[in-house]
């Protein structure tokens, strides 16, 4: 039934056979080898591109494979070449190999993405697309296996740096569609590895027990250097400096981020500003400047995130029947965080979640839309939903939920409204009992989602929620300036909130 009863009924048939249209054309496999390699952000769409193996798998294997798979005329266009090691390659970058079928989100975007997956997949499963689910969450699991974490994306210049962990929510969804236990029994190891790389040290503030966003490399993210210059053929980090000559001494960490002398960005600069894109933020001001203090910050989402994933191994051991030990040592830790994230994260006052400022020993004044995930994660408490529900109002435009309260030119603030949080914000107010709050975010949503392809033929990475638009020209300053058409994770969130069909497969509070 259709929830937003202003909404065509035609339109609203015409939305969701698009959506069902759009997943062979975001497909990738082996028999799409050289499409998958071509990256719009690196390269050109002509000449030799190449595909890195990990040195776990056999080159010379992998290039036969390809070899009888491939037309003579794609295949004469493919390097395929040893991985040396995790690191990041200082030349020629390429496509990671991945043996079997993903989803892509579209436009620049032709790889597999980390937490894209996981809105993908919620509307691979509602249109019945189980084994392509189960195929899309088996190459995460492979790249944990493989290339030491869930990456940004399945590109060399992203092996050193992950994004906002869902892969233990999707391996839940897809056994939950499938029943498998095999499955499940073989994908836990990789899950417990993955949530070790969320504790390693340079992602864990031991004072707290809490984890940060913190990517590796050194100087700029290439595939930005590469690609996202403006009209005048500046690139992003030719404007960002630009615009951090005229912000010094105001804030007393950006000499720690930007020399004004070389006028360009300190090596801490650059990492991060891989950081936030570890984040899946990239940009927004809620971590300083365009992100650039990204390393001094807990935030709300990932350890929510990381709370999910501690209960949703507890749940594996128990549905694998391991020791009782195994199952309480998990659930352990995610009560352990929820602790810390109740003392650190949860402002009273504002009656938000705020990340917590490690450089200032205190929360952030950031009011955010991820502060609707420890309700979506199941960790507030029944008194703090029923206060972040009476937020919903600070958040909402005309085309549904606000990024952030803040403009600042960067694509995740406002004027812009997401799929992913809106999905997240929605799924939490429910879970909590507010469905007339999430009613109100849903059907903004999918109004403007569907105005917009009634206009264009087309879903969009992102929305205006205040214009209530697609339209994105000149209201980005930092970053690229597009808004990508496709789209995997606007998909996926859309085809789930149409259809609420059946229960949700999420967490739930606790209490």
């Amino acid at each position: 039934m259709n929830p937003c009863a202003e909404i065509a009924a035609a339109s609203w048939d015409q939305l969701k056979l698009h959506i069902s249209s759009m997943w062979p054309t975001l497909t990738r496999d082996l028999k799409h080898a050289l499409e998958a390699a071509i990256d719009p952000k690196t390269s050109s769409c002509s000449g030799t591109v190449s595909i890195y193996v990990s040195a776990r798998e056999d080159p010379g294997a992998i290039r036969s494979r390809l070899a009888r798979i491939l037309p003579a005329g794609e295949w004469d266009r493919l390097r395929i070449e040893p991985l040396p090691g995790h690191q990041e390659l200082s030349g020629h970058h390429g496509l990671l190999y991945l043996p079997g079928r993903y989803v892509v989100p579209g436009g620049r975007f032709n790889e597999l993405y980390g937490w894209d997956s996981y809105f993908i997949l919620l509307g691979l499963l509602r249109d019945g697309r189980t084994g392509l689910a189960q195929s899309t969450t088996d190459q995460l699991l492979y790249e944990v296996e493989h290339y030491g974490a869930v990456l940004n994306a399945n590109r060399t210049y992203c092996l050193l740096r992950s994004h906002p962990p869902l892969l233990s929510r999707m391996v839940r969804m897809v056994f939950d569609a499938t029943g498998d236990l095999a499955w499940l029994r073989s994908a836990l190891p990789w899950l417990e590895s993955y949530h070790d790389y969320w504790l390693a040290p340079h992602h864990l503030c031991t004072a707290t027990g809490l984890s940060r966003y913190h990517a590796l490399g050194e100087g700029p993210a290439p595939e930005v250097l590469a690609s996202e210059r403006d009209a005048a053929g500046l690139d992003h980090y030719a404007r960002l400096c630009n615009a951090l000559r005229g912000q010094q001494p105001a804030e007393p960490w950006l000499h720690e981020v930007y020399d004004p002398v070389q006028h360009r960005l300190t090596s801490q600069g650059y990492r991060n500003d891989r950081t936030i894109r570890e984040s899946g933020f990239d940009l927004t001001h809620r971590f300083g400047f365009c992100g650039l203090a990204s390393r001094d910050y807990l935030p709300v989402c990932l350890n929510s995130l990381l709370h999910t994933m501690e209960r949703d191994i507890a749940a594996i051991h128990r549905q694998l029947e391991s020791s009782p030990s195994k199952v309480s040592a998990w659930e352990s830790k995610a009560a352990s965080r929820a602790d810390v994230m109740h003392d650190c994260l949860w402002d009273s006052s504002e009656g938000l979640f705020l990340d917590w400022n490690l450089a200032a020993s205190r929360r952030s004044t950031y009011a955010f839309a991820t502060s609707f995930l420890p309700l979506w994660a199941g960790w507030a408490s029944r008194h703090q939903a029923d206060l972040m529900a009476r937020q919903v109002g600070r958040f909402l435009a005309p085309g549904g939920l606000l990024t952030s309260l803040q403009n600042t030119g960067c694509q995740w603030d406002a004027p812009f409204t997401w799929a992913p949080l809106v999905h997240l914000a929605t799924r939490g107010l429910e879970a909590y009992g507010h469905h007339r709050e999430a009613q109100t975010l849903k059907c903004r949503f999918i109004a403007l989602a569907a105005a917009e392809f009634q206009r264009t033929g087309l879903l969009f990475e992102k929305y205006d929620a205040i214009s209530s638009t697609a339209d994105c020209s000149g209201k980005i300053h930092f970053g690229y300036p597009s808004n990508e058409t496709g789209f995997g994770w606007t998909n996926g969130v859309l085809a789930d909130l149409m259809s609420d069909a059946g229960p949700w497969q999420g967490p739930r509070h606790e209490g």
